[in-house]
């Protein structure tokens, strides 16, 4: 098994975070033991990517309940709740998987509530695989046969419970026989394209050819691209898709070459309560991420640096957004409330 498939390891009284900030050059692995532990991971970029964030929230919460013992109870983890919360604001996942535990917590207290919150969130790892793979798999019907795959940033089983979402459509195809090659964008700052996507592709051997952020236009121009692929970290009742910084100009040059431009998520990324993308907090990033590149000084140390981690691409732009319930073709708001609608029913 894949080194990836396993960057999130639960111990039952500890969990084991694969540091992403040491690959590919290192596997260092970080214990986490409480809910502050596993929010300073999380801020700091230890674990990254939606679905793994909100899956390691659900661990540092019942680490937290099993650490406060007979004291244990929703009013004594409320700064548990509140210290994850605020570790990144963007990925609608890690408020979804604390939402689902903080309801599933109901009146139980001391070692019946640690133990339950435990079960809870390894039923959230599971379902997250589960989902992906089912993902992966309505996915492929979007892919031309030999499809060359255009990505952008890390969306593979480093960034969720496993499998991966876009990463995960690309580990189906390949699987099925319908994926020839991927184009991996490095992504600046941190580049997770260069570490971490070619990373875990490279293990599955799955043939990847990295490129820097700019070239994307001249390989769609040169009719290199067949199709790209995106995650999500929160995706709005209408459509518009918040996801790392780079995808709305990605999908500004699809849209100009004719090239489908495809998004895939779990069900618990899309955020029905916010209406559209200009509600989206983008979390900002410091600055030195873009200063300086593996420690080492790139730009005049007082330059001023403008550094979202994120960007928000309108729906319009949007051939497709895949789930692990299926594909929302074009989405607007019309096709997005009738997909909910599915849903809730």
């Amino acid at each position: 098994m894949a080194l990836a498939s396993l960057a999130i390891r639960w111990h039952d009284t500890a969990l084991d975070l694969l540091d992403q900030r040491a690959l590919p050059a290192d596997t260092t692995w970080l214990r986490i033991t409480n809910a502050r532990d596993a929010a300073h991971a999380i801020r700091e970029m230890v674990v990254r990517g939606a679905p793994a964030i909100g899956i390691t929230a659900g661990y540092g919460l019942a680490l937290e309940a099993q650490r406060l013992g007979d004291q244990a109870s929703l009013a004594a983890l409320a700064p548990a709740f509140e210290v994850l919360a605020a570790s990144r604001p963007t990925a609608v996942n890690l408020f979804w998987a604390l939402d689902r535990l903080r309801q599933a917590a109901g009146d139980l207290s001391g070692a019946a509530l640690a133990r339950h919150l435990s079960e809870q969130a390894e039923r959230l790892h599971r379902d997250d695989l589960a989902a992906n793979r089912r993902l992966g798999e309505a996915g492929l019907a979007l892919l031309p046969e030999g499809a060359r795959v255009y990505t952008h940033c890390n969306t593979g089983a480093l960034a969720t419970g496993g499998h991966g979402t876009a990463l995960g459509i690309i580990r189906s195809a390949w699987e099925a026989g319908r994926l020839r090659s991927v184009y991996a964008g490095e992504t600046r700052p941190w580049q997770q394209g260069a570490r971490l996507t070619s990373w875990e592709l490279m293990q599955d051997g799955i043939p990847v050819t990295l490129v820097v952020d700019s070239c994307a236009a001249m390989l769609m121009a040169q009719g290199e691209v067949d199709v790209v692929i995106v995650g999500a970290d929160r995706i709005a009742a209408n459509g518009d898709t918040a996801n790392k910084i780079g995808t709305y100009s990605l999908a500004v040059l699809a849209r100009h070459h004719g090239i489908p431009f495809i998004v895939a998520a779990p069900d618990s990324t899309l955020d029905a309560a916010m209406q559209d993308g200009s509600g989206i907090v983008i979390e900002q990033r410091p600055a030195e991420e873009v200063r300086q590149v593996a420690g080492q000084p790139c730009a005049p140390a007082d330059c001023p640096v403008h550094n979202p981690a994120f960007d928000v691409t309108p729906a319009a732009l949007i051939s497709a957004i895949v789930t692990e319930n299926g594909v929302i073709p074009s989405p607007d708001p019309t096709a997005m409330a009738a997909y909910f609608a599915r849903s809730a029913s």
